[in-house]
Order: structure tokens, then sequence, then C-alpha cells
């Protein structure tokens, strides 16, 4: 699991330096916050909010896909971080509608339970939890009812 924690850190590590180098090579300098927010809503920065969000999703759908089973498959089953990695991308390549709509509904209900100052999460990260550990055992096999 360590290993594992690992890989994703440092992925997700590698997201953040290619979001500064986005926005490095799209703006002359630092702006504060005010100033950002302001640049962001300007027209001509079509183009970075473009490439911002299409590094943003380049990276986010491949920590999904190396991650959505894997780690229920490390606790439940003596297996090693690189095989469940393997087996989480192949159900993903396998089945992408049925992940991408997956996908698609855990990000909207963490949006969602984030709206009321995060203490949504209090109850959307359990029900998701267990949601994804009968979405493991229903997708890699053996009874949904263990």
């Amino acid at each position: 699991m360590a290993i594992f924690g690992g890989v994703l850190l440092i992925l997700e590590m590698i997201w953040g330096r290619a979001s500064l180098i986005v926005f490095a090579v799209s703006f002359d300098g630092m702006p504060d916050f005010k100033g950002s927010l302001l640049a962001l809503l300007d027209p001509e920065n079509l183009g970075f909010i473009a490439a911002y969000l299409g590094v943003g999703a380049v990276f986010a759908g491949l920590i999904f896909a190396i991650s959505v089973v894997s780690i229920p498959m490390i606790l439940d089953r003596s297996v090693d971080a690189v095989s469940a990695g393997l087996t989480s991308l192949r159900l993903c390549l396998t089945q992408p509608w049925v992940m991408l709509i997956w996908g698609a509904l855990i990000t909207l209900l963490v949006v969602l339970a984030m709206l009321p100052g995060f203490l949504g999460l209090l109850i959307a990260g359990p029900v998701l939890g267990h949601a994804s550990w009968h979405a493991y055992r229903g997708a890699v096999g053996g009874p949904v009812g263990e």
C-alpha cells in the first residue's frame, strides 16, 4: 500500500509541476489572486483554460485509471501495487463507459459534498468508500455480499 501511495504522490507532484508550467508559459509573471481571477475571465485566455483543463484531465484520468480498484484490491488480496494498478487499468480499458460514468459520479458527489463547507464529505466519504468496495468486488470478482 505504501508503494502505491508513493506512486500516486509522485504522479500528483508531476501533475502540479505540469500545471505550473502551463501557467508560466501562458502569463508574464505571477499575478496576485485577484489578478489571476480577472485574467481567467478574459476571453483571450481561452487557450490557457483549455490547456490547463487538458493537463488536469490527462493526469486525473491516469490516476483514476490506475487506482479505481487498486486500493480495495491491495486491502482484499495479497497482491503487489503493480499488479493492482495493471488490473485497475485493464478494467478501465475494457469497460470505458462504465468507468467514465463511475468517475463522473464520484466527482459529482464529492463536489456536491464540498458545497456546504465541506461538511457533506462526512457523509459522502464513507458512502463512496462503501460503494467503491462493492464496485471492486463486482468488477474484479467474488461475491458482493462478503
